[in-house]
This record gives C-alpha cells, sequence and structure tokens, in this order.
C-alpha cells in the first residue's frame, strides 16, 4: 500500500495554523464577492448561489477561529 492508514492526528495539523486558515478565510471572502459581482453581470444565477455560500461558510470559519483564538 502507498499511503499509511493510520496517521496520527498531531501530524495532520502540524502544517496549518489558525493565521493561515484566518487568511484563507478572508481571501475566501474576496474571492466570493468578486464571483457575486460577475455572477450578476453575467447573468448566472448558480454562480451568484455558490458564491454566497462561499461567502457564509468563510465568514463562518472565520468566527470560529476567532472564537478559538479568544
Amino acid at each position: 500500500m502507498k499511503y499509511p492508514e493510520n496517521i496520527p492526528p498531531e501530524q495532520l495539523t502540524v502544517n496549518a495554523s489558525n493565521d493561515m486558515l484566518l487568511f484563507t478565510a478572508a481571501l475566501s471572502i474576496v474571492i466570493g464577492f468578486i464571483l457575486v459581482y460577475l455572477g450578476r453581470k453575467g447573468k448566472q444565477l448558480w454562480m451568484v448561489t455558490w458564491s454566497i455560500g462561499l461567502i457564509i461558510c468563510s465568514i463562518l470559519m472565520g468566527i470560529s477561529l476567532l472564537i478559538k483564538q479568544v
């Protein structure tokens, strides 16, 4: 088998920090607003819908990260 089946939990989070995840959430919010604008301009309802979902999920992730840091 190529990949190990049991990876220790501490090894899974060794490369991800809360600051990196918070930056990813902020970047996703910006990308979401850009895609909402482009979706409305191009009259693509699916793009607007998925972009609003991206914004909501990113805001919730950012809030959860900020609550854990405090």
